[in-house]
């Protein structure tokens, strides 16, 4: 029932792979409402095509959510129905559609969430690792800096966390991982519910090893154990070995490295910097 004579926003998620996987009311309002704004209109006239759907669409993105989004508003504020869907998967994660969706409540006008496909949720279940409480990170900062800053901040987290990462920046986001929250057990998954779905399970130190430094192919979930709780070895007796590795003629990034490896349970950008510190 529209209120006021103005229209619904209707979040719809869609496949993020397999275009079977669309519920059937997803499709109905697809069909129904009077305008469909897309994040990838190229993407979306494929899903259309497959669902027999000929709605009238528009580009809706990061690049131009504030000009499309006084389009959708007016459209809404004359009594037409609009749908919103991402690339893939529920819109409004990691998406521009929650700033549509705050658009759309500072006027009152009505918005309703037709759930569905989410790669988050789905690497989560099938990682094997613990799905009792759990962190959605979204995309890690694309710089180191600010990227291994976010990673110390996670450092004592002990839910499991789900990243988004692109093929491209995966290997360096492992390896910061590795060095910032230790060799903790990961879930990598690529291509969900496609053709070439993978996932690959294990330590970050062996994951690495599998995907070497050639990019991977495809949309990537990763999904990171959170803290054990569990007792490593002390400050002290970390910087203790290093120092012996050290005299040994080993250099301190080194050194460094060979004790964050053998299960020390510090990271080692933590050991790195207590061995500055105390050792120089």
């Amino acid at each position: 029932m529209k209120i006021d004579g103005r229209g619904r926003l209707y979040l719809c998620a869609t496949p993020i792979g397999n275009l079977q996987d669309i519920t059937l009311r997803a499709i109905e309002t697809l069909r129904r409402v009077d305008l469909v704004a897309a994040e990838d209109t190229r993407r979306t006239r494929k899903l259309f095509s497959r669902h027999d759907i000929h709605t009238p669409m528009m580009s809706y993105r990061e690049e131009n959510r504030l000009k499309a989004g006084h389009k959708v508003i007016e459209c809404l504020e004359g009594g037409g129905d609009v749908a919103l869907v991402s690339d893939a998967g529920v819109p409004g994660i990691s998406d521009p559609g929650t700033h549509l969706v705050s658009m759309c409540l500072e006027r009152d006008i009505e918005v309703e969430a037709l759930p569905g496909p989410n790669a988050a949720l789905t690497a989560l279940v099938i990682s094997g690792l613990p799905t009792g409480r759990f962190i959605f990170e979204g995309f890690l900062p694309r710089k180191k800096g600010p990227r291994c800053r976010a990673l110390e901040e996670l450092q004592e987290e002990e839910r499991t966390m789900v990243f988004y990462e692109s093929p491209a920046r995966i290997a360096r986001t492992l390896a910061d991982i590795e060095d910032v929250l230790g060799d903790r057990r990961v879930a990598l998954a690529r291509e969900l519910t496609k053709k070439f779905e993978e996932v690959i399970r294990g330590n970050v130190s062996g994951v690495r090893e599998r995907i070497g430094e050639e990019p991977v192919r495809g949309e990537l979930v990763l999904v990171v154990e959170g803290s054990t709780g569990e007792r490593g070895v002390t400050e002290e007796e970390a910087l203790g070995e290093v120092e012996r590795l050290r005299s040994s003629g080993m250099s301190l990034k080194d050194a460094v490295s060979a004790v964050a490896v053998k299960g020390s349970g510090l990271s080692r950008s933590k050991i790195y910097n207590l061995a500055l510190k105390r050792l120089g």
